[in-house]
Formats: structure tokens, C-alpha cells, sequence
């Protein structure tokens, strides 16, 4: 792992929570994308080296509407950059963890994505990110 890539935050609404994020990191939202495959919407925020994912479902079948009526808004999960996303899954596996997508996905922000059952990571979603090929 080669550090934190972002915190995903579930909310409800992007228009409600991307103005308040705005003013609590005193940084504009960058960037906004649709992940259609994951039923979601994004907005990106950079705050020094740190990144802030608000995650909007798009479908009320979707995993992250059915996390907010569990749950309510808040965090989602915790995504770390990884050099070799396949070479990482296959060390978790080893260990003993179980990824929710036996290959890498398509993720917002141009990355490849994995994540890991919060059954075996004490309740945390895990996600590991790595920069999409070009």
C-alpha cells in the first residue's frame, strides 16, 4: 500500500453535500462523474494531499442508497493507492481476506478498483485503487 487514496462519504444529495464541503474544506469540488456500472454519482475534493469521494446513489436499489437507509450519510469506506492492484489482490487473498470482485474494476477518477468484505477488516470497507493504464 502506498497510502490513503480518499475517504468515501455516502450522502444522500450531491447538490446539498458538495456546497458543504465546499466550506468545510475551504477547497471547490474538482471534479464530478457518474459510475453507471456501481449506481452512482461522485464528487471529487483534493485538501492538500488528501482526498474526499461524496458518493450519491443514483439507483434506489443501489448499494450505496440501501448503506444510507441502513446507516444514514457518513463514511463509506477507506480506498488506499496500491502500484499493482492485481498483485495486491492476490496478496489479501493469500492472507486470508475475501475481495468483493475477483478482478479489478472500473472506478471513478480513472482508476482500476478492488474491495475487500468489511467481514474480515473489522467493519471497514476496503478499497484499493490504482491509476488506470494508458
Amino acid at each position: 500500500m502506498q497510502k490513503i487514496e480518499h475517504i468515501g462519504i455516502a450522502v444522500k444529495s450531491l447538490e446539498i453535500s458538495i456546497p458543504i464541503f465546499e466550506k468545510i474544506l475551504n477547497t471547490p469540488c474538482y471534479k464530478t462523474e457518474t459510475v453507471e456500472s456501481e449506481k452512482v454519482s461522485t464528487a471529487f475534493f483534493q485538501n492538500g494531499p488528501n482526498k474526499i469521494e461524496l458518493l450519491e446513489s443514483t439507483d434506489p436499489e443501489g448499494v450505496i442508497a440501501k448503506f444510507v437507509e441502513k446507516k444514514g450519510e457518513g463514511m463509506h469506506h477507506i480506498a488506499f493507492a496500491v502500484e499493482n492492484i492485481e498483485a495486491e489482490m492476490e496478496r489479501l487473498k493469500n492472507e486470508g481476506f475475501v475481495l468483493l470482485n475477483e478482478k479489478p474494476k472500473q472506478g471513478a477518477d480513472n482508476k482500476l478498483v478492488c474491495f475487500l468484505h468489511p467481514k474480515h477488516t473489522n467493519g471497514v470497507l476496503v478499497e484499493l485503487c490504482m491509476d488506470k493504464p494508458e
